[in-house]
């Protein structure tokens, strides 16, 4: 069998679901992995946030320009943790022969701090599930990095037991700074993990990597193993990641996560905030609701603490589509990323409750004007409703068999400012 093919039997082994915006490379390796067509990648990275959630490992496959499109989620959570695994598997075009650019993807793993691994002709389904491992031990996405020279060659490769574990959440008592400490803390053990996994082999130099010749085979390519600091020739696919970061040292460790009861307090909405009785209805009801960027991350905190996890801007509808069934949103998110998930969502007649809250305001960034999503809505049938009217709420609170969608419009009042609960 071809690369491809390989690599789509170790993600059907692997995995629960998967999914796929096509393109060159990968297209052929979606089809063989029976992925499910996605409206963009954001989309497709934040229904698998939402499968880990539910305890499901997932794949995402695109192409190189694909991992860009879902850069926010991607590296929003390292921070924020998750649960069963999710691999991005990104297939890269070094030659630019099928893409628009010749980027290197492995450079994501620096700038994100994710677990990165390359395989060779020989390893494609240990490394697949040593993907999905690295992303439940390190809470965070693994990335599998794959170009044409592995995806087109003929490969001799044997399946391997999938061997499922569990990731963690981030401490909901942990302040924003504590949990981008502790996700620092992890990446420091992913450099031990590198360097001692059974992918890589050291024969001496040269060193190959992917489809690259080399008497050494380097797999987990971020963090680059200690070994290879003492090759002097490493030969691999793209630009020179590995030659440029192999003497590159873990990050100091920087104590211990910062607690909101060490700080003294956590932020909360303002003191009359229209949406009080709305949240307050979703805590008496016990519904848990994935959050989003804005004032509805707020609802993680005390007193309503309803939230379970926010992958960033316009993400929370996409992830409680597969896990919670709920989605808190404000109308500035909604209309910076969230659409193309909603009309995704409706597609797939997925039963989800989308809650916008509509104050065009961008509220928690200095209360700058924002459009009226409505105009942009009529499709999906929402229902609109006043903050303050509570019957009206308690009915529409409610997760059925379809898609939905609740509007409920409010205004902040002027001059107010978010309130503090001390700790």
């Amino acid at each position: 069998m071809n690369g491809s093919a390989a690599v789509a039997d170790a993600l059907i082994r692997s995995t629960d679901r998967r999914y796929t915006v096509p393109g060159y490379p990968v297209t052929e390796l979606a089809a063989l992995a029976g992925a499910e067509l996605v409206i963009n990648e954001k989309t497709a990275l934040e229904y698998a946030l939402g499968d880990s959630l539910a305890g499901r490992r997932a794949a995402v496959i695109v192409k190189n320009v694909g991992v860009n499109a879902c850069a926010d989620p991607l590296v929003q959570a390292v921070n924020q943790g998750l649960i069963a695994g999710v691999v991005l598997v990104a297939g890269d075009d070094p030659e630019a022969q099928g893409s628009q650019t010749a980027q290197d993807s492995r450079y994501y793993g620096e700038l994100g701090g994710l677990p990165v691994i390359e395989p060779d002709l020989s390893c494609c389904h240990a490394a697949v599930e040593a993907a999905f491992q690295a992303s439940e031990e390190f809470s965070r996405v693994a990335m599998l990095r794959l170009t044409p020279g592995v995806l087109d060659a003929q490969v001799k490769d044997l399946p391997v037991q999938r061997a499922d574990r569990r990731g963690r959440l981030a401490n909901r008592v942990w302040t924003m700074n504590g949990r981008a400490t502790a996700a620092e803390e992890l990446y420091r053990r992913m450099s031990d993990w590198s360097t001692d996994s059974p992918l890589n082999r050291w024969h001496g130099g040269p060193a190959g990597a992917g489809p690259a010749h080399g008497k050494s085979r380097i797999v987990t390519v971020n963090p680059v193993p200690a070994n290879a600091a003492g090759i002097r020739v490493v030969h691999e696919c793209g630009r020179t990641f590995i030659r440029d970061h192999r003497r590159v040292l873990p990050p100091e460790p920087r104590g211990p996560p910062t607690t909101m009861g060490a700080r003294g307090f956590c932020r909360t909405f303002c003191r009359n905030c229209p949406y009080h009785p709305m949240l307050k209805i979703l805590k008496e009801r016990g519904m848990q609701v994935i959050c989003d960027a804005g004032c509805s991350i707020l609802a993680m905190n005390r007193p309503y603490e309803s939230g379970l996890a926010s992958y960033g801007m316009g993400a929370s509808i996409a992830v409680a589509a597969r896990s919670t069934k709920i989605a808190l949103i404000g109308d500035y998110a909604l209309l910076h990323s969230g659409l193309n998930a909603l009309i995704d969502v409706y597609t797939r007649q997925l039963p989800m409750l989308c809650i916008v809250m509509k104050n065009t305001r961008a509220a928690l960034t200095g209360g700058q004007p924002v459009p009226d999503p409505l105009p942009y809505l009529s499709w999906a049938r929402p229902v609109v409703c006043g903050a303050g009217e509570s019957r009206t709420l308690e009915c529409e609170l409610v997760v059925t068999d379809t898609p939905r969608t609740l509007v409920v419009e409010g205004v902040c009042p002027e001059g107010s400012s978010h309130e503090t609960i001390a700790y």
